[in-house]
């Protein structure tokens, strides 16, 4: 799941005003904005560019053990189709808001769907694993590009009316959530045209065209909003390094029985990351664009967001690719029929968002609490089932998938509204912009740490008995992690900004 929000600027209304197609007023007070008369099928085109984000960040999980028999590779070559993806997504997100503020948000949109696209067709063309995993790097690259315009162009096209184009985006997370894997595991099944698993990212194509054909016609020019704002590429850079030196000693190291250089890279990861912080805070005192706010680290409630972002987001994501990977690698499931057995985590993941909505402006951070106790009763039947002597059949998980799922759902809608409550107007757009590079830098780290973990104890080939027991210690350490997110939770607002 992607969400970002953008600084905003004392420039940027005028600036939308004057340049965008012709809009509509509203009759009213003057304050009122305009309305942008297109904005409904622009919305479209902004959906389906977000889709295609929700739908590459999970269905290579179902894919992943097809790609593996067809062009080889390892255990982590398995963990880095996810991982790499989601590594150059977080590092991007850290600039990628900033771009549309540059040159207009329709026109970098624009760009970061066609490289999308190009990186799409060369993933499902590819004939190597390692060119496989350098375009799986560049399709994170630009849906970094590509993401954070999309909300952009809502709160232009929508001015006030934002939460109507908002209230779509609940229902379809959750039904990409639910048909994402379950269409991969279909149409790897299939085996259409003798395409296999590279029909996934071949089905980026028409949907991505289609995105580029109607936004094209119907989103806003617009102008750029902000006028000097230079890119610190130079952090970028850093920042890009830093997180790399963390990621490859956890994805390869135990694979090759953690030789000296992955332990020295785990090492000089915090140097660099710091050196990141420092060249930060430099710019932020000679008011010189940064790519983080430093301000909101001042705030203890957001550090503490921060920490339960990285915990949580890391958990889920490790988790459910170690699940993936039980069923078919462990019980020999395929595609289709690994992607039916956790269908019911996704259905409750919708059935959680959808009860969130209604209980978050009441119970506010207690819904977090209350989502999170019902994550670790779905870990402790999962744990006991993996601990059995007989495999599970296809449904036997689903009930416990089904509860885990809701109460990740009830903590994925008011989660950053939360985390942003104590913080001030001007913090909240880079501080959302930050929280999501954490989510997908977590993204990574869990695939890393917890796909290691279930591969330290589980050798392809090993057999039904031995992948249960990898999937019980990474459903144990799940559990530890979701109890940390639970203690974590207390040091944040006790109500989302929009609340107070």
């Amino acid at each position: 799941m992607t969400f970002t929000a953008e600084t905003p600027t004392t420039e940027a209304a005028p600036a939308r005003a004057a340049s965008l197609d012709t809009f509509e007023t509203v009759s009213g007070p003057a304050e009122a904005p305009a309305v942008y008369p297109r904005r409904w099928l622009g919305l479209i085109a902004i959906l389906a560019a977000t889709l295609l984000n929700l739908l590459d960040a999970s269905i290579v999980n179902v894919a992943a053990p097809a790609i593996r028999t067809e062009l080889g590779g390892t255990a982590s070559t398995i963990q880095w189709l996810a991982a790499g993806y989601t590594l150059a997504l977080a590092v991007g997100l850290l600039t990628g808001g900033r771009l549309g503020d540059m040159f207009g948000r329709k026109k970098v949109l624009m760009v970061g769907l066609v490289g999308f696209l190009i990186a799409s067709l060369a993933c499902g063309a590819a004939g190597t694993i390692e060119l496989l995993l350098v375009a799986r790097v560049v399709q994170g690259a630009f849906a970094a590009v590509m993401v954070p315009q999309c909300f952009g162009l809502i709160r232009d096209m929508f001015g006030r009316d934002m939460g109507k184009a908002y209230a779509l985006f609940g229902p379809m997370i959750g039904l990409a959530s639910i048909a994402g894997p379950i269409v991969a595991g279909l149409l790897v099944d299939a085996d259409l045209f003798g395409t296999s698993w590279r029909s996934i990212f071949l089905l980026n194509l028409p949907l991505g065209v289609a995105a580029l054909v109607l936004g094209a016609k119907t989103l806003p020019a617009g102008a750029p909003v902000t006028k000097g704002l230079k890119l610190d590429l130079g952090g970028a850079v850093v920042a890009a390094v830093g997180m790399s030196l963390l990621l490859v000693p956890l994805v390869e190291g135990h694979e090759l029985g953690w030789p000296a250089w992955s332990i020295a890279m785990l090492v000089a990861a915090v140097p660099v990351l710091a050196l990141f912080a420092r060249n930060q805070v430099k710019r932020a005192r000679s008011n010189r664009s940064a790519l983080i706010e430093m301000s909101v680290f001042k705030k203890r409630s957001y550090t503490s967001g921060i920490a339960f972002v990285v915990v949580f987001f890391g958990s889920i994501t490790g988790f459910s690719l170690a699940v993936g990977l039980f069923l078919q690698l462990g019980l020999g499931f395929g595609p289709l029929q690994a992607s039916l057995a956790m269908a019911a985590w996704a259905v409750g993941a919708f059935i959680g968002s959808g009860a969130s909505a209604g209980l978050a402006p009441k119970l506010g951070r207690k819904v977090l609490h209350l989502g999170l106790v019902v994550m670790i009763a779905g870990l402790v039947v999962l744990w006991f089932q993996f601990g059995a002597a007989a495999a599970p059949g296809t449904w036997a998980l689903a009930p416990a998938l089904l509860v885990y799922g809701i109460g990740m759902g009830m903590i994925f809608v008011p989660l950053f509204g939360i985390i942003t409550g104590d913080l001030e107007d001007h913090e909240v757009g880079s501080a959302s912009g930050l929280l999501e590079s954490f989510q997908q830098g977590a993204a990574a780290l869990g695939v890393a740490g917890l796909g290691t973990v279930f591969f330290s104890q589980f050798a392809i080939g090993g057999g039904a008995a031995e992948s249960m027991g990898a999937a019980q210690l990474v459903t144990g350490l799940t559990a530890g992690l979701t109890v940390v997110a639970f203690l974590v939770a207390f040091g944040l607002p006790k109500q989302a900004k929009a609340d107070h």
